[in-house]
């Protein structure tokens, strides 16, 4: 299949592997930002074939990891109202809250249903209109504009008994967020391809020439991760600090101009809490006033809700790139997939998760 069986070819990624042991000589820290990137890493063994000087480091770039508890518990609070219809993307359902998570309200009788696009939230309100309905409107910019062309088109049908709960988080200031951080050792970064596809990589430049640190935008096959390696590799043997375009069979610099005015029609940037890092400034969207009617933290008491992490679940250290799962003294024992304690280990993104599946019997 074309743009599948090339970026999965062995004999390329022999040839790439070789061409980045031949220009390395010193130990570098590299992030992969996206947790598709990271579960590509560790599905193809790709940490065994790199030389051992590369320690990659696995970034944030999980919405469904990052998503802070607080949000979790308010979602959790308002599945859990009578006539509410709480809907969902599946992998949102399975995040433990404070006590719960989503299925259990369902199991406990709560209307809650999963969808595959915010456009099937539209219709369930359509289809009930004497129910209120609810979208988790969650995730970094990639799945913004459908979540937002579904606000636009509620408001174009008079649908009143639809709303989203938002909590959609931005990469750049993640990353700025990183690097100023005063124990961090990153080197350079695999940003995400995806999110470059909606967004274009003009806000990565500043950053790269802020900090001294390489980008290359990066895909999500084999081949792609290895690509985005070497040119990271090269670039800082090099001493460059660069934006590089390695997924350039999708992403352009200025991204996707029409997808990015249905975001900006509906949401604007604000301070937003990372789960396990805090508040980064200016790292997500909420919804604008003119769109209020469809902001459900507007429309239910949800306010106040307070939270507790798990003691034994260190995943703002792993979100971060401080620590690695198997470092968890929880990771694989009190923590599994069937059993999470944090959303890592829920997430088919999530970092935990990956190494659980792929790792877990060598560590």
């Amino acid at each position: 299949m074309k743009y599948i069986d090339e970026y999965r070819n062995s004999h390329s990624a022999k040839v790439l592997t070789q061409k980045i042991k031949s220009s390395i000589t010193k130990p570098w820290n590299i992030m992969e930002i996206c947790g598709g990137q990271t579960h590509t890493i560790l599905k193809y063994s790709i940490d065994e074939l790199l030389p051992s000087e590369i320690n990659l480091i696995h970034g944030p770039g999980c919405p469904v990891c990052v998503t802070p508890l607080e949000i979790i518990d308010k979602a959790i609070a308002i599945a859990s109202e009578k006539n509410v219809i709480f809907t969902s993307f599946g992998d949102m359902l399975r995040v433990p809250g404070s006590r719960l998570d989503l299925l259990s309200v369902k199991a406990n009788g709560g209307d809650v249903r999963m969808v595959y696009s915010p456009m099937d939230a539209l219709k369930i309100a359509e289809q009930n209109p004497n129910k209120k309905v609810v979208f988790f409107s969650v995730g970094f910019e990639t799945t913004s504009p459908a979540n937002a062309m579904s606000v636009i088109e509620a408001h174009k049908r008079g649908l009143e008994n639809y709303s989203i709960l938002c909590s959609h988080v931005l990469v750049p200031p993640a990353i700025d967020a990183l690097l100023s951080s005063s124990n961090t050792s990153i080197q350079g970064f695999l940003a995400a391809g995806h999110v470059c596809t909606v967004m274009g990589y003009k806000e990565y430049i500043p950053i790269a020439e802020k900090y001294k640190v390489p980008i290359v935008v990066t895909g999500f096959e084999p081949i792609d991760i290895l690509q985005g390696v070497l040119g990271c590799v090269v670039q800082l043997e090099d001493e460059k600090c660069e934006v590089v375009n390695q997924y350039s069979r999708v992403v352009r610099i200025d991204g996707n101009i029409e997808a990015k005015k249905v975001i900006f029609e509906v949401f604007e940037i604000t301070d937003r809490k990372w789960r396990g890092i805090g508040i980064i400034p200016q790292s997500g969207y909420k919804i604008k006033n003119k769109y209020a009617d469809y902001d459900a933290e507007k429309i239910f008491d949800v306010a106040g809700i307070e939270v507790s992490e798990s003691p034994l679940c260190i995943a703002g250290n792993i979100l971060q790139g401080v620590k690695k799962p198997f470092e968890c003294s929880a990771f694989g024992k009190e923590c599994t997939p069937e059993h999470p304690l944090g959303a890592p280990m829920v997430s088919t993104e999530g970092a935990c998760a990956a190494y659980f599946h792929y790792k877990k019997s060598t560590n």
